[in-house]
């Protein structure tokens, strides 16, 4: 038989690690909000940048061809190659800034810095490195061994 396990709201999670004694003070809160606004802001100038840089530019520009002859197939394939990769590059920021979206939501709540898995403190180290870190070390070599 399986139990199912209820979710919690980030009240809750945080009425629960505040019980535990398991929860950052709020200058350390402040601390990794700053962070968090500061890796934001660093991806979202990247992001602008790809997109000038990939989607503002005709085909000729981004190739610096100023000639007027058609072009070869090979190099075509390669800018469109180039272009694929910058756009994937910036959808990868993107989920980068959801996953600093919902850490500053958990600043907010008082839940930020705990593992989802075991609810112990994620390491501040980790967490300078990986802001958006939802396990800690131990919860996540588990995961990723699975």
């Amino acid at each position: 038989m399986k139990v199912k396990k209820q979710r919690r709201s980030g009240k809750q999670k945080a009425a629960q690690a505040s019980r535990s004694g398991k929860k950052f003070g709020k200058k350390e809160l402040a601390d990794f909000r700053k962070l968090i606004l500061k890796r934001k802001e660093e991806i979202q100038d990247d992001i602008k940048h790809i997109s000038e840089e990939t989607l503002k530019k005709t085909q000729k520009d981004s190739s610096g061809d100023i000639s007027g002859y058609t072009y070869h197939m090979a190099d075509v394939a390669t800018d469109n190659y180039d272009r694929e990769f910058s756009l994937g590059l910036a959808s990868n920021e993107r989920g980068f800034l959801y996953e600093l979206d919902d850490a500053l939501k958990k600043v907010e709540e008082g839940t930020f810095g705990i593992c989802e898995e075991c609810k112990s403190l994620i390491s501040k180290s980790r967490l300078k490195a990986v802001p958006h870190a939802r396990l800690c070390v131990k919860c996540q070599e588990k995961k990723e061994r699975k």
